[in-house]
Formats: C-alpha cells, sequence, structure tokens
C-alpha cells in the first residue's frame, strides 16, 4: 500500500472534553513521536484516518501546518469498545531505508488435501520490516499439505528485506484430520450394526412363521 497523506493540525486543548469535542468535529487526537524530537499533540482527519487504518502497517505522510512532511505508522489504536470508534492514536515516525518491528497477520491460501483441516496457531506474526515496505499480511500456503504437516517460522516466506523475528520453531498452523471423523465413522457402524441385527431378527421371525 502506497503512502496516506494526512492534513494534520496541532492541538491546543487537551482533557476528555476536548477529546469529545475533536472527535465531535469528525477529527481523532493523536500523537506524533520518535527519532528523538518531543511528541507533537495533533489533530487527525476522521474519516481519511479510520479508512487508513483499516490496511495493517499503513505508512501516513504527516503533513502538519505547513511544515515538510512526515513518516509515520501507527504504533497504538486505541478505540471505544462499544462504538468501535478510533479514540486515539499513537503515530511513530519513520524514515526511508530503516528498518522496524511489527506485527502482520497470517492469511492463509489454498486448500489442504480431501479430508483434513487447517489449525492456525498463531493469527500473527513479528517481523522486522523496511518501515515504508511494511507487509499488510503474511500469505502461507497449505495448498495439498496431509495430515501432520506443519508450517513453522522457519518456514515463512517473506517479502525481501523482511525477517521474521519469533522462534523459528515456532508452530504456525497445523494440518489436521477433523477429531469429528472417528466419532462420526462410530456412529456410522453402530447403525450399521442395529439395521444388520433388526433385518437378521425379521428374517427369523419369518421363517418361524413360515
Amino acid at each position: 500500500m502506497s503512502e496516506v497523506k494526512l492534513a494534520a493540525a496541532v492541538r491546543t486543548e487537551f482533557g476528555k472534553g476536548a477529546a469529545r469535542r475533536i472527535r465531535r468535529a469528525h477529527q481523532i487526537p493523536a500523537v506524533l513521536y520518535g527519532h528523538g524530537g518531543a511528541p507533537q499533540h495533533i489533530t487527525l482527519p476522521g474519516h481519511e484516518t479510520m479508512l487508513a487504518l483499516k490496511h495493517a502497517n499503513a505508512l501516513f505522510s504527516i503533513e502538519l501546518d505547513g511544515e515538510a512532511a512526515q513518516l509515520a505508522i501507527a504504533k497504538d489504536v486505541q478505540r471505544d469498545p462499544v462504538k468501535n470508534v478510533i479514540e486515539h492514536v499513537d503515530l511513530l515516525v519513520v524514515k526511508k531505508g530503516e528498518k522496524v518491528v511489527v506485527d502482520v497477520n497470517v492469511h492463509v491460501v489454498g486448500e489442504s488435501a480431501p479430508g483434513t483441516i487447517h489449525v492456525v496457531e498463531t493469527q500473527s506474526v513479528t517481523l522486522e520490516a523496511e518501515a515504508t515496505r511494511l507487509p499488510e499480511a503474511i500469505e502461507v500456503s497449505i495448498e495439498g499439505l496431509e495430515a501432520g504437516a506443519q508450517i513453522r517460522g522457519a518456514d515463512l516466506v517473506l517479502p525481501a528485506g523482511a525477517s521474521y523475528t519469533g522462534d523459528p520453531e515456532a508452530v504456525i498452523l497445523g494440518i489436521s484430520t477433523p477429531q469429528s471423523s472417528a466419532a462420526d465413522e462410530a456412529d456410522a457402524a453402530a447403525v450399521e450394526e442395529q439395521a444388520a441385527a433388526q433385518s437378521a431378527a425379521s428374517a427369523a421371525a419369518a421363517e418361524n412363521e413360515s
């Protein structure tokens, strides 16, 4: 995803009441920090910011009151637990060429062998990657994998310049046979046995009558 340009303004009011007024004006309170500079308290355009944050690890170009644009990524997004609206955003200033550590979602693609299912052990993985080339997700292919197969950290296919910072032996996902299959087979066998017994009993009764 290319960088998202956002026109920000310096915040002059603070506190819960000020934050509510900012949000009523369709803006979002935020703080911009990093690279040794003093934190800057700003407001962001609400709709544009909300759309951009739907993309994991989006790269922002923050244009603040006529100053030179600063590149930043969202390090923390606070949401209302009931309304799910964005209440505050922490933005980390980044530079082209530097690397940062971020969490990246796991996206499963493909189909495992017939009769199997995949179980995702971790929904996201931690990567170190170039700040201006952060992946939105990591694709993990399970195409044709048989029961018992596992994808570990060391097996991840990563974008150029990115590295996995977790345990290389950690299981990301596994392929297994549904546990219900054995029970279903046992139930089916029991039904067949019962049907056979009833058939035999009926045949014996008919023979006795004759």
